[in-house]
């Protein structure tokens, strides 16, 4: 499956931006969808996973509670809607695909596909 993320941008903090990330392939709704992040001179970091039918999501606690990923298996596209942006979630943004049968939250350890980032910069 090829991944291509958009939607990002530069935004003041306390902001919001939605990210998307579109799909290639009929086979979308077989995997699993994530979301990671890196900062510059820091690793990649896990943001946000979501099960194949969108029933199940789990996060990394630095964005709890202030960003949502949701997904339309129509469309074959996975989005991040991130509220009260603070500069630290600065970062080239990145979605992910696994089809592997495991815990929605052992997806921050790895996947089978990585799509090609976008960046957000969130201005103090």
């Amino acid at each position: 499956v090829q991944l291509q993320a958009s939607g990002g941008g530069l935004v003041q903090a306390g902001g919001s931006l939605r990210l998307s990330c579109a799909a290639s392939g009929r086979t979308f709704r077989y995997y699993d969808m994530g979301w990671f992040r890196q900062a510059p001179g820091k690793v990649r970091e896990f943001v946000a996973a979501i099960s194949r039918s969108g029933s199940s999501t789990y996060y990394g606690d630095p964005v709890k509670g202030r960003f949502t990923i949701a997904r339309d298996n129509a469309k074959n596209t996975v989005y991040l809607l991130m509220n009260s942006l603070k500069p630290e979630d600065t970062a080239e943004y990145y979605c992910a695909a696994d089809g592997r049968m495991k815990p929605l939250g052992d997806m921050q350890y790895g996947v089978d596909y990585w799509g090609k980032g976008t960046q957000v910069t969130v201005s103090s």
